[in-house]
């Protein structure tokens, strides 16, 4: 599960790297994404910005409404679902990546891993997208089994596009994106830091 991760370029670097166009004006992103927090997205061929996560409506004890939470993540095992169903079915999207993290150690002690693909500065993670009344543009990761590296830190890992499979994704059946959900099988280097785990990610939610 991915509840945070490091897009380094810029809109016009992203734009360039997935032949789309740059709806932001070249504009700089934080390098670190938080679930509820911005980032870029490559959507209808227009490189974007949205919020990390789809809103979960939450309630109290007594019923009072909360603030939302982010789903960040999307199982695969769901896309079928009525949550995904219809952002999947209609409205696929390109993530730009560098590197994503998974949290390890005890609780209180998490530190950060991170995991790259050496043969990419820049690659794209499957994703989905809507619009929300609460947050207006919202996505979330497409996850699946993990595998090689990234089942050593973890059960689950996003979808990983190869170049040729971005267009399969984007403008494909409901049937050809749903083929491409599965665990990546190129090479990933993992990187385990003393840096501890904190920010956004704690409100992160995977359905």
């Amino acid at each position: 599960m991915c509840n945070l991760y490091r897009m380094t370029k810029s809109a016009s670097e992203v734009a360039k790297w997935f032949e789309a166009i740059d709806g932001l004006g070249g504009a700089n992103f934080g390098s670190e994404v938080y679930p509820g927090y911005p980032g870029a997205v490559v959507a209808e061929g227009i490189v974007k910005q949205m919020t990390w996560g789809f809103p979960l409506q939450m309630k109290g004890k007594q019923g009072q409404p909360l603030k939302p939470k982010p789903v960040n993540n999307a199982r695969t095992d769901k896309l079928e679902s009525f949550f995904w169903r219809y952002s999947f079915e209609e409205r696929r999207c390109l993530i730009p990546v560098t590197a994503w993290a998974e949290a390890e150690g005890p609780k209180g002690g998490k530190t950060r891993t991170w995991l790259t693909r050496p043969d990419a500065d820049l690659f794209a993670v499957a994703g989905v997208w809507r619009q929300s009344d609460e947050w207006g543009e919202v996505y979330s990761m497409v996850m699946t089994d993990a595998c090689g590296a990234a089942a050593e830190c973890h059960t689950r890992m996003p979808v990983l596009l190869a170049g040729e499979d971005h267009t399969t994704w984007t403008d494909g059946s409901p049937q050809e994106a749903l083929a491409l959900c599965k665990p990546w099988e190129g090479d990933l280097v993992l990187d385990r830091t003393e840096e501890p785990w904190a920010g956004g990610a704690t409100q992160a939610r995977l359905l």
